[in-house]
C-alpha cells in the first residue's frame, strides 16, 4: 500500500479561505448564514470556515453540527459509528441559508442523509454544500457549491483528511 500527501497544512488553509470568500460572495454577505459541519472532521472544517466568514464578513455567523448517522441508507453495509450530538444554533435554520460542510464528497450518500436530517429540524431558505475534497464517483446527483480541491481518484483508493483538532496533524492523503 502506498500513501501520498496531496494537501499540506498551508494548502488546507488556502482552500478554506477561498471557500469562505466564495460563501460570502454567493450569499452577498454574512446575513442569514448557518454553517453546519458533518461529524467528525466536517465539524472542525465548519468551525474554521465560520471563523473566516466572520472575519471577512464583519459579523458573526452561526455554526453547528449535524449528525447524519441514523439517516444513512447504507447502515447495513457499513459499521455504524457512534452518533455525535447534533448542535443547531439557537436561532434555528428556518428561512436561513444553510451551508453543509463535509471533509470528503464521494458517493453523495452522506449529503443525502444530511438533507433528510435537515428536513426534521426546520425549513431553510436554501441549502448549499462545501467540501474540502471532491473525489467524484457519485451514486447520487449531488455536487458541491464550494470545493477546496477536486481530487480524481480510483474507487478503491482511500482519501484521508487529517486535522490538527482530531488527529494532531494537518494533511490530506491518498492511499492506494
Amino acid at each position: 500500500m502506498s500513501t501520498r500527501t496531496v494537501l499540506h497544512e498551508a494548502d488546507i488553509a488556502r482552500a478554506l479561505t477561498r471557500i469562505a470568500h466564495e460563501i460570502l460572495e454567493s450569499n452577498k454577505g454574512p446575513d442569514d448564514l448557518v454553517i453546519l459541519g458533518i461529524p467528525t472532521r466536517g465539524v472542525e472544517l465548519a468551525t474554521r470556515i465560520a471563523e473566516l466568514v466572520t472575519r471577512f464578513g464583519g459579523r458573526p455567523v452561526a455554526v453547528g453540527a449535524l449528525d447524519v448517522t441514523m439517516y444513512r441508507d447504507d447502515l447495513h453495509r457499513n459499521p455504524t459509528r457512534t452518533p455525535r450530538p447534533t448542535q443547531i444554533p439557537g436561532e434555528g435554520i428556518d428561512d436561513k441559508v444553510v451551508v453543509l460542510v463535509d471533509d470528503v464528497l464521494f458517493s453523495g450518500r452522506t449529503i443525502r442523509a444530511a438533507l433528510d436530517a435537515i428536513k426534521d429540524i426546520g425549513r431553510p431558505r436554501a441549502v448549499r454544500l462545501a467540501s474540502l475534497i471532491d473525489r467524484g464517483h457519485r451514486d447520487l446527483p449531488i455536487r458541491p457549491d464550494f470545493v477546496g480541491k477536486n481530487l480524481p481518484s480510483a474507487r478503491d483508493e482511500r482519501v484521508n483528511v487529517r486535522l490538527a483538532e482530531v488527529d494532531g496533524i494537518e494533511e490530506v492523503t491518498i492511499e492506494s
